[in-house]
């Protein structure tokens, strides 16, 4: 297993693999609404990922890796870490291919995720998100199975996957406007999404947003270099975007495109949340929002070619409720 996943990583992806990404996921699940928001005279365009089946646009990435395992990769599995996006995403494609899959989660990912995993028929290994390291124990485990290792972004099947969101929300903004984005604000963690949907996207300039303190993209970007996450990072709301390191493969793309980043607060997040569901009658998580929030906070230049995204709505209850009452 080991000689295959070196094998695999040494691909890159390719614009050619997000069409064909596309063309997978289409023929499976309908495309995720592109909605109007207008903000200081300025219509933006939402992608709604949290819509996703699993709610959120990992869903992508996952199928179109699992469907392109060997018939005895699938035998053998599937082992992924992730603090619940990816996982549901693997887990969806998991059980819907008859593959045995084995998800790697932090102890203190958001009981909703975990449930949903579990439910998704995926066996959940738990680990310290501080102290513990989810590569090593899926190369343990990959070794001792001969399960494929399916990372959350280092990976070109991931990243061409995600990037079919990109492609999707690039054919709806010239079939509602006639014109594609010239700009994309886009949530980011390990930057799969990004990267994805700058492939997709490459005559737009690509935003990535992350909350403070796990910005570790937006300064490897300023920097030129990849510049992991400091120790002893600020507790987050959005668990979905504590990546504490960015691939080679997500950083080489957004860099070579010249991708800008900015960082979000808590306050600036909950905002944006608040935003979503009453203008857009949308559930999101925090991590969720961050590219919102970066708009809501005047971050960035508005155009009318402006698209973001929505990127997951996986969010416990209590906390949801609690941060909607708070406005």
């Amino acid at each position: 297993m080991a000689e295959q996943y070196l094998l695999d990583s040494e691909r890159q992806p390719t614009l050619a693999g997000v069409e064909r990404a596309a063309e997978k996921i289409a023929a499976i699940l309908p495309a995720t609404p592109l909605l109007p928001l207008e903000i200081d005279g300025t219509t933006i365009w939402c992608k709604a990922e949290c819509l996703q089946p699993i709610g959120a646009f990992k869903i992508r990435g996952g199928w179109h890796r699992l469907t392109d395992l060997t018939d005895d990769q699938r035998q053998r599995g599937v082992v992924a870490f992730s603090s619940g996006n990816h996982a549901q995403g693997v887990a969806w494609a998991a059980r819907r291919l008859g593959v045995p899959a084995t998800i790697i989660m932090p102890e203190d990912a958001p009981r909703a995720k975990l449930a949903n995993t579990r439910a998704l028929g995926a066996k959940i290994i738990t680990y310290d998100r501080m102290s513990g390291s989810r590569e090593q124990l899926a190369d343990n485990i990959a070794r001792k199975t001969g399960a494929v290792v399916v990372p959350s972004f280092d990976d070109p099947w991931i990243v061409e996957g995600q990037g079919s969101c990109g492609l999707e929300i690039c054919e709806q903004m010239l079939a509602l406007t006639g014109s594609e984005p010239d700009q994309i604000v886009a949530c980011c963690g390990g930057g799969g999404l990004a990267s994805g949907s700058a492939l997709a996207n490459p005559n737009a300039r690509i935003m990535v947003v992350e909350p403070e303190g796990w910005d570790d993209m937006k300064r490897s970007l300023e920097g030129g270099t990849i510049v992991p996450v400091g120790t002893d990072p600020p507790a987050t709301d959005c668990d979905a975007l504590q990546t504490l390191r960015v691939s080679p493969i997500t950083f080489n793309i957004l860099r070579d495109c010249k991708a800008i980043g900015t960082a979000v607060t808590t306050a600036e997040v909950h905002h944006a949340m608040r935003v979503a569901f009453e203008k857009l009658r949308l559930v999101l998580e925090p991590g969720g929002a961050v590219a919102l929030a970066a708009i809501l906070a005047g971050k960035l230049t508005l155009t009318d070619r402006t698209a973001i995204t929505l990127s997951g709505g996986n969010v416990d209850n209590q906390l949801f409720a609690k941060i909607i009452a708070a406005g």
